[in-house]
């Protein structure tokens, strides 16, 4: 089945305690299209400026994605600069929206038959619009951050109401239900229409919490972290990707995509960027799948 995936692509400078890249490439649906197109076919949804490599525009086509809903207009493409003194925390230094600032997405005919949607990282507006032109998605799915919480709560509740899958981590589900045991959180989050919640935990891994589903997924054993950037995009890539291929939504394969997403992710993390999501593997993938398997059973 095909995944259709909306959200930024953009050019980010990083910094962590491993050294310093400058104009890589960066985006939700950037780290999300590459990482899900291992397990079906990713159809990409963006804006990017005349600026952007067409190295860059390039590898989206090596990798098979569909760039039918990719945009390219005048002016520069949005970028991003983030410093990691705490490897679980991004200081952000700059956010230029540039193109991205008048983005209206727009989403072809072609893409409309697709039965999975993920919505990045984007303004509750944008997804709300992209919703709406999906009358006939079965799965459905959104991430989101505290920008949007504290400057857009009400606008981001009604995309929630018409989602089946929230991905959030723990400070975000805190601050938007004002509750603070997360569990509970989750819980006042179903009340409001999902299906599943999935909240990102960081090194401590990621729940899904469902009508009759609570499991806890750990973070798979990376020896090094050398940039988090992107790894919540991955892990949402490696989980709708592979529902997507299994196209349904029972407990069994929420457990399984969870340990996808733990997995993908931990590849991100491993080098700058989309350096490692790029020659990622579905090989790999599974090899590492077994791995995590294997170290949490009894």
């Amino acid at each position: 089945m095909s995944l259709v995936i909306v959200g930024s692509i953009g050019l980010d400078d990083i910094e962590t305690p491993s050294g310093k890249v400058t104009n890589v490439i960066g985006g939700s649906a950037s780290y999300a299209s590459i990482v899900a197109q291992n397990f079906g076919n990713s159809k990409l949804v963006g804006v990017i400026g005349t600026d952007f490599p067409k190295e860059n525009i390039d590898l989206f086509k090596e990798k098979n994605i569909s760039l039918e809903g990719l945009e390219i207009v005048d002016g520069k493409t949005f970028r991003w600069g983030g410093k990691y003194n705490d490897l679980n925390k991004a200081e952000t230094l700059f956010t230029d929206l540039n193109v991205f600032a008048e983005f209206n997405p727009i989403i072809p005919k072609s893409y409309l038959s697709s039965k999975y949607l993920f919505l990045g990282n984007i303004h509750p507006d944008l997804q709300l619009n992209v919703l709406n032109q999906f009358s006939d998605a079965e799965v459905t799915a959104c991430d989101t951050m505290n920008f949007w919480i504290t400057g857009a709560k009400n606008k981001l509740i009604q995309v929630i109401k018409k989602v089946n899958i929230l991905f959030i981590n723990e400070d975000e589900i805190r601050s938007l239900t004002e509750v603070e045991n997360v569990y509970d959180a989750a819980e006042a989050i179903l009340k409001l229409g999902p299906k599943f919640v999935v909240v990102k935990r960081g090194e401590y891994g990621a729940f899904v919490y469902g009508q009759d589903l609570i499991f806890n997924a750990p973070v798979y054993p990376v020896r090094k972290v050398v940039d988090p950037t992107g790894a919540g995009d991955s892990f949402a890539g490696g989980f709708m990707g592979f529902i997507s291929k299994m196209n349904n939504l029972d407990n069994s394969t929420i457990k399984k995509a969870m340990f996808y997403g733990t997995v993908t992710a931990s590849i991100n993390v491993e080098d700058f960027s989309i350096n490692n999501v790029k020659n990622m593997t579905i090989a790999e993938i599974e090899k590492r799948y077994k791995e995590l398997l294997k170290i949490t059973q009894i």
